[in-house]
Parts: structure tokens; sequence; C-alpha cells
């Protein structure tokens, strides 16, 4: 910014284009004729207005420049010396009443030319004088002039111009050197000036009777609008504390989380001194393994002194419900050590790292109260093969932890990890090697034997009657686990309840095991009597055939009674598990499964039987399937397996076919022979399941014999 220094009072320094403003404006309070240079306005069209020819520049006063003492004599020497004189020929015309410089009607390049008329370094063109003055010789020797000056291609009307326009009625105010900005917060908290009662009254002309009842009304206007107003201020002062508390209480649980503190800050352990390996039935082998462990808790000493090392982990693999995490607690309850429980899917969290922080919280709690049990329930869950991902890169960081925790630099001597999983293989490999997982249990399902002693355990805690066999409980529940018995005396117990009965009795356990294996009974179904006829029917064709057949499994019921997708069912009771079949014992099931069909031929023709057949032909050839390409037993194509029918020659699928066919056609004739040579036991049999809708084992055999049932 340019500024000079004038010896006229003490020295004052200005800017140089304040200074030029305020000598136009002084040139105009002294009654000079060139008053109206204040501003000069592109003239486009001859209907343009005054207002928007007249551009009014900012007022400067006298006090401000330190000129407040010059009089009207000097002010106008003063300004004379300034400002640039015109020449009587170059003089313009009078524009409404007042003399204006010549316009110039193309903007220049620079804003300060526009504004005098000239620019730094050469004579103005839009007017001449035939003498410099002082400001055109010290603008003339300024050599970085250009660089002050900012440059445009047009001139525009200022904010205060446009304010004086919009309202010219508004006295000017000065501004001073305040900025516009500052100048919004100094005004922001004026308001509107407001009205007293009096002048209220006064405007208003009320009678003097009215007034007293006019400033009764507004007080008591007053008072309420104080009281709600302190209402208002209550409520906020009360919410205000209410999402402060809620803040408060928020933050502590969100330190709580695993996102502020990455673990569980507190582990604890459970004594497990009621459950013991008299609690676990059903897998003898399993718990004898871990009794070895057990002993390792108690005097560890014993096999520390022959120098060998303690194991560090115990994998229990098996289906589910087989009883993992009650041998684990077992374990601990033996050995009298305290328990940590965690669950895989506990570890993996959205956060990162935070698997890996509970990783370590753990071991550090479990080795501060050494000797202990660590049970990892669901351990294919954190333990599961490491693979690149990119959506989840960070998923090997607990696994990774785990790994280093049970085998790494630090010893985590007397802490045993028992970790269970029904899917072994997808363990990683590093997991399951010696050193980290060093035994393998495998924990399956439990035979009549285990069914016998799990149910009988699970009996004793329900009142049953005494007459209760639970063998043959467990003999119809072949493929069940711990949790299926479990299950099946608790339904069983629940009937007892429903029908009123003070005991549990073995139609109620038949009744649960038929619910648990078929689905509830749908009594509400309306099955016409033709229907009915052609079920009781098919099932005692399945009835007769087992019954007659010299191989096939013993009967334990029959019924039409509706069962899930079924209409009815027989159910056969292995005397024992079969952990192997022989050939004849195949054939017999398939003899067993075309009964059925067999038995709505010959009663209804074959222009009558029905789709009810469907699941029986799906287990025969299932069977046939089995013997022809996996068991060796078809003496065509030898002692073979055809695993993969699909990469076998069109010539051998062809003869396995055949094969399959040859069987399944020679169970039919079988089972249609033994049928229609036991035609009246059938209609007999038939009768009985009309009257009865289900029969068990005792009764078809008296059904059989020719002998009258008791009346139920």
């Amino acid at each position: 910014m340019f500024s000079m220094s004038m010896t006229v009072q003490p020295q004052v320094t200005v800017p140089l284009s304040h200074l030029i403003n305020v000598l136009h404006s002084m040139k105009s309070s002294v009654g000079s004729s060139s008053s109206s240079a204040t501003c000069k306005s592109r003239r486009h069209k001859e209907h343009v207005s005054d207002s928007e020819l007249h551009h009014t520049e900012p007022l400067w006063n006298l006090r401000e420049l330190g000129l407040s003492d010059l009089g009207a004599q000097q002010l106008d020497e003063l300004v004379n010396s300034m400002l640039p004189r015109l020449s009587p020929q170059e003089a313009p015309l009078p524009l409404g009443g007042q003399t204006a410089w010549r316009t110039s009607h193309l903007s220049t390049h620079s804003f300060y030319h526009n504004k005098h008329g000239f620019s730094c370094g050469a004579m103005p063109m839009s007017y001449s004088r035939l003498h410099p003055s002082p400001l055109q010789s010290v603008c003339t020797e300024l050599q970085h002039w250009p660089v002050f000056v900012p440059s445009r291609g047009f001139k525009t009307l200022k904010s205060k111009t446009r304010r004086l326009q919009l309202a010219p009625d508004r006295p000017l105010e000065s501004e001073g050197f305040t900025p516009s900005f500052m100048k919004g917060f100094l005004t922001r908290d004026k308001g509107i000036e407001v009205e007293s009662i009096d002048s209220l009254l006064k405007t208003k002309n009320l009678p003097d009777g009215q007034q007293d009842a006019f400033k009764r009304g507004f007080a008591e206007g007053f008072l309420k609008a104080q009281a709600l107003t302190q209402r208002t201020q209550d409520s906020l002062r009360r919410t205000r504390l209410i999402l402060l508390v809620l803040l408060l209480v928020g933050l502590y649980g969100i330190s709580k989380t695993p996102f502020i503190s990455g673990l569980d800050s507190a582990v604890d352990p459970v004594q497990m001194k009621n459950v013991t390996f008299e609690h676990v039935k059903g897998v003898e082998e399993a718990k004898n393994e871990l009794q070895e462990v057990v002993e390792f808790l108690k005097n560890p000493q014993k096999f520390t002194a022959l120098g060998g090392k303690l194991p560090k982990g115990v994998l229990l693999v098996g289906p589910p419900g087989t009883g993992k995490t009650l041998l684990a607690r077992a374990v601990a309850g033996e050995a009298d050590v305290p328990f940590y429980y965690a669950s895989g899917s506990e570890f993996d969290e959205m956060f990162v790292g935070v698997g890996a922080s509970r990783i370590r919280n753990l071991f550090r709690e479990a080795k501060a109260n050494a000797p202990c049990v660590i049970f990892i329930d669901e351990l294919d869950s954190v333990g599961g093969k490491r693979i690149e991902s990119p959506m989840h890169p960070y998923s090997r960081q607990t696994i990774n932890q785990l790994l280093a925790e049970m085998d790494g630099f630090k010893p985590n001597e007397g802490v045993i990890i028992i970790g269970a999983t029904n899917f072994p293989e997808a363990l990683d490999n590093a997991l399951i090697r010696p050193g980290r997982f060093d035994m393998q249990v495998t924990v399956p399902k439990p035979d009549v034997k285990g069914r016998t002693e799990i149910l009988n355990w699970y009996l004793k805690k329900i009142k049953v009657d005494p007459a209760i066999e639970a063998k043959i409980i467990a003999r119809g529940t072949v493929g069940f686990s711990g949790a299926d018995l479990e299950n099946l005396v608790n339904q069983a117990a629940l009937k007892a309840a429903v029908d009123g009965k003070d005991m549990v009795t073995l139609k109620e356990l038949e009744f649960a095991k038929d619910k648990i294996l078929m689905g509830p009974e749908r009594r509400s179904a309306e099955i016409d009597k033709k229907n009915k006829l052609i079920t009781a029917y098919h099932e005692s064709g399945h009835a007769i055939v087992a019954y007659y057949t010299k191989d096939a499994m013993p009967i334990n019921k029959a019924t039409i009674m509706p069962r899930g997708p079924s209409l009815g069912h027989v159910s056969m009771l292995p005397e024992n598990d079969r952990w192997s079949e022989t050939r004849s014992q195949l054939l017999a099931q398939m003899d067993v499964s075309m009964g059925g069909r067999v038995a709505e031929e010959i009663i209804f023709g074959h222009e009558y039987i029905t789709t009810g057949a469907s699941s029986d032909f799906d287990s025969a050839t299932k069977i046939a399937k089995m013997m022809v390409t996996r068991f060796g037993m078809c003496e065509k194509l030898g002692v073979m397996t055809y695993t993969d029918m699909t990469a076998q020659s069109p010539e051998t699928q062809a003869a396995v076919e055949h094969e399959v066919r040859v069987l399944l056609k020679e169970s039919y004739e079988r089972a249609k022979a033994l049928l229609k040579s036991h035609t009246k036991e059938h209609k007999n049999l038939a009768d009985a399941l009309l009257m009865y809708e289900t029969l068990d084992a005792k009764e078809i055999q008296l059904v059989l014999e020719g002998k009258t049932l008791e009346t139920r």
C-alpha cells in the first residue's frame, strides 16, 4: 500500500486511496464545481437512471485524517494542488446542474485507472491538464506501482453504494476504519427498541378507566410468560442432566467393551466339584483315556519323575450331543482344579486384535491358577485352517496367538487345554500336531449298552413305572446320542403330564420316540375309509413279510396313525447293534421294503396301486446298489467296487444297472410269494389295525397266531 506524508498539521500518514477519496469529498464540501467527480460510471444507454450513473465513495471526515483545523481557503488550495484541473478546452458539459469528468465508455485494465482516470507511468486518456499535479509526479516516479494496483476488467458498485441505492432514506453511518465483518458482531445485540407501557397507552388512546385493566392484563401475561419460561428452563435443565447421565453410562459401557479394552478384564474359573466321571454314561473308552489326564493333574510328579513331559492338550472329537463338554467338566471335577470355559465364537470379533487379546488374557489367568483346565468348545471356529482372504486379512491373528500360547517360548506348565469339535477336518494342521494337542479322543454315539445306561440315568430323575425296561427303549433308538435320549425322556414326561398320569409308562416313551423319529401325530387329518383301508393293508404287508422272513429284524410296532409325511409305519427293533450285516440280512431288508407295494397289488389289483411305496423303493434300491458297487455281493461283476459310476465304461454301467434290477425283481417276487401264502393272517392284521390303529409286538403276534385281542 502506497502512503505519503503531508505537513499540514502534525504528520499524519494515510493510504493513498483513502486520501484520494477524502480529497474528492472535501472538494465537494467546499463548493468546488467538480463535486460530481466522486465516481464515474459507464453510460450504456440513454434510459439508464441517475442512480446508476453516480457512484458514491466512502466519506472520510477531517478529524480522522487530522485536517480538522484547516479553513475553507486552505482546503480549496490543497484540493486544487492535489487533484488534476481540466483545461478550458477539455471542460465537460454540465450534467444535471453539476459538472462531471469526461467519462470513458471502455473499462480499463485496472481499478485505479477506472477510478482516477490515469494509471501509473502514463498520462490519463480520459482527460488532460496543462501541468502535472504533485500526485501525478509522485505516481510517475514510482517504479513498482503496478504491484499495488489491483487489475480488473470492469467496474462494480461497492456494497455501501448498493445499500444506499436500496435504502436512500437511511442515514449514512460513519464507517471509520471498522471492517464490515466486525460491525456485524458489534451491532448484533442491539435489537429492536422496545416501547414502554405508558407510550403504548398513549398510542392506543385508551380511556382512563381501561388503562388499569390493560396494565393488569399486561402484568398477568408477563407473569404467565415468565412462569412458562421458568418451566421451559427447568425442563431443559432436567433434559441436560438426563443426557449427561446417559452419556456417562454409555461411556462406562463402552469402556467395558472389547472396542476399548480389547479383552475381558476378568476371566473367572469355575469349580466342578459336583461333576465327576459317574455323571458320564455310555462313553467308557473316552473316560478311560481321560483318566490319565486326571492322574497327571492330581499327581504330576508321578509322570515327571521318569522324565516324561506333561501333556498340553486333549482334542475331543465326536458328533454333536455325545457328551464332549460333560467329559471336560468331569476331568476338572475329578482333579478338583479350576475350570476355564470358552467357546470358539467368543474369540471372533469384528475388531482387529480382540481375539488374540482374549487368548492372551485367558492363558495369563490360567497360568496364574495352575494346575487348571481350559476347555475351548467348538474349536474349529477359532482353529480353522489359515487361508489368505482379502475380506478378512487379520483372521489369522487369533489362531496364531493360540498356537504360540500352546507351544511357544513361554511355558504353560500345569495348564491342560481340552478342545472339542465335531468337524476335525477343518482344524489347522499346526494345531493338531504333537506338542499342542497331544491326545485325540473319539467320543462316538453310544451303543445299545451305553443307551441303556443313559436312559436309566435320566429315568431316575422322573417318576417312572418300575416295570419299564430301559433296554427295550434303547434297542429302538439306534443312532440316538446322549442329548437325544435326554430329550426322549423329557418328552415322555411332558406327555404323561398332559394325559394326567401319575407316572411315565412305556406307552409315553414309545410315543416320544415316534415323535422324535417321525414327527408329531396328525389326528386332525381327515382320511377317508378307502385310503385308510389301503394304508392298513400296506402296513400289514410290511409286518407279515418281516414276521415270516428268517433274517429280518423283529417287529416292534405297526400303526396307521399319520405322523409327519407318512400315513403309517412299521418299526423294527434289532436285538443288538449291528456292526456289520450279512447278504441274507440285506436281502431280508429289501423284502420287507417290497411288502407294502406287493400287498396293494394283491388286494386291490395292479390298477389301484398308490404312491405310498416311494420311500420303500428308495431304501431297497440303495441296498441293492451298495451290494453291487460297494460290497462285492454280485457274482457277475465280482469283488470289485465301483464308487464313481461316471468314470466307468458304458458297458460296465449297463451291467451294474442290470444286476441292481435283478436283485430288486427277485426281492419283489419273494415278498409276493410270502404274502400269497399268508392271505388269512394278512387280512386279520389289517382288520386289527383298522380297529386299534396301533399294535405293539405282542399284539401283532397274537393276531398272527389267530388269537383274540383284549378290549382296550
